[in-house]
C-alpha cells in the first residue's frame, strides 16, 4: 500500500530529471491496482513527500569534514592503535584483542587518490531485466551490498565487477549456519567477487561470527580481503545523516557505502536504489530484490533515504539511474 503510493508520487514529481534510459519492458504479470483514496490518506502522503524532498544543500566537503571516510571508514592498524577500546554502533564498548587487531589492514585500503567513476549497486528489484550490467562494470570502482548473486543470468543486468562488497552477519547466520559447521560453501561463494574488499560491521554482538568468516577466508585461501567498518565512522555518519533529515532511523547498507563512495569517487552512479514495489515508469509490480522478494527490515527508513538520494541527484552530487540501460 504505502510503497505503491510512494512510487506513484515520486514518479509524478521526479521522472523528468532522473536518468530514465529506455522505458522498462512490460512484464507479463498484471500490475497492482492503484486506489489512492481508499488505501491512503492523501494529505498525509503529500506532506510526507514534501518532507522527503525539501531543499538540501550538500557540498561534499561537509561530509568529508564531518566523517573523514577516506581515512577512517575502514578499521586499520593506523587509525586504531591509540584506541584499544572501541565503542560500537550501539554504544557498547569492548576491548580490541591483539588477535583481532592483527586482522586489521596496516593502513586504509583505498589508494591515495580518488577514482573518477564509481558504481554503487543496490539490490532492488528495479534491476530486473534492466540490462545495466555493462554500464555498472564500466566504472573504475564498483561497490555492492550484502553478497548479492551475480551469476546465473544476473550478470547482464547487474554486472560482475566488484571492488567492495558488504557482508551482513545475518547472511552468515541464515545461509551458512553461523559458520559453525562447514565453511567451504561460504568461501566458495566468494569466488565471484575476486580480490575485492569484503566489508563487515564491527560490533560486540557480531565480532565472533565475523572473525569466523575472516579465519575461513584465510584458512581456505580466498583472495578476497576482509575489512571492518570503523564504529566511530559509523556513529559520525549516522549523526551526519540525522542532521540532513534521516532522523533516528537506522542507516541502510546502501546509504553507508554511498557515503563512502562520495568521499573516494568524483562521479558516483547509483543503480538498484528504488525501495517501492511498483516500477516508476511501467507501474508494474517489482520484487524487493532482483533475486528474491524478501522484505527489508522495518528498522530502515528506505523511502526517507531515497528522498535524500533523490535530492543529491537533483543537485548533481550523484547520479541516480532508474529504468533500463539498453542504449548507452
Amino acid at each position: 500500500m504505502y510503497p505503491s503510493l510512494m512510487s506513484f508520487l515520486f514518479f509524478c514529481l521526479f521522472h523528468s530529471d532522473v536518468d530514465q534510459h529506455l522505458p522498462a519492458p512490460q512484464r507479463k504479470r498484471a500490475p497492482r491496482t492503484f486506489n489512492l483514496c481508499k488505501e491512503c490518506n492523501i494529505k498525509t502522503s503529500e506532506s510526507l513527500v514534501h518532507g522527503l524532498t525539501k531543499s538540501l544543500w550538500f557540498p561534499r566537503s561537509q561530509l568529508s569534514n564531518s566523517c573523514s571516510g577516506f581515512d577512517k571508514a575502514i578499521l586499520n592498524q593506523a587509525n586504531t592503535v591509540v584506541e584499544p577500546e572501541l565503542v560500537d554502533k550501539r554504544k557498547y564498548s569492548f576491548q580490541v584483542s591483539p588477535e583481532v587487531f592483527n586482522t586489521f589492514t596496516k593502513e586504509h585500503p583505498f589508494s591515495n587518490k580518488t577514482w573518477d567513476t564509481c558504481s554503487v549497486v543496490g539490490n532492488g528489484g528495479i534491476l530486473t531485466d534492466s540490462s545495466c550490467g555493462e554500464r555498472i562494470d564500466s566504472a573504475q570502482f564498483v561497490m555492492r551490498c550484502n553478497l548479492p548473486p551475480l551469476g546465473n543470468g544476473y550478470e547482464k543486468h547487474v554486472g560482475v565487477k566488484t571492488d567492495l562488497v558488504t557482508a551482513n552477519p545475518s547472511i552468515l547466520r541464515e545461509k551458512y549456519e553461523s559458520l559453525m559447521k562447514r565453511r567451504r560453501p561460504f568461501v566458495e561463494s566468494l569466488h565471484i567477487y575476486g580480490n575485492s574488499l569484503l566489508l563487515f560491521p564491527f560490533s560486540r554482538g557480531t565480532s565472533a561470527i565475523c572473525m569466523r568468516a575472516i579465519y575461513s577466508v584465510e584458512d581456505l585461501g580466498s583472495p578476497i580481503r576482509p575489512v571492518f567498518i570503523h564504529p566511530k565512522y559509523f556513529r559520525k555518519l549516522a549523526a551526519f545523516w540525522h542532521v540532513q533529515g534521516l532522523g533516528s532511523a537506522w542507516m541502510s547498507t546502501g546509504l553507508i557505502i554511498t557515503s563512502i563512495a562520495l568521499e573516494v569517487c568524483e562521479n558516483v552512479h547509483l543503480y538498484g536504489f528504488w525501495p517501492f514495489d511498483n516500477h516508476p515508469y511501467g507501474l508494474y509490480d517489482l520484487t524487493n530484490h532482483y533475486y528474491d522478494d524478501r522484505k527489508a527490515k522495518s528498522v530502515h527508513a528506505m523511502p526517507k533515504e531515497f528522498g535524500l538520494l533523490m535530492q543529491l541527484h537533483r543537485q548533481g552530487v550523484l547520479k541516480l539511474h532508474l529504468g533500463d540501460c539498453q542504449r548507452l
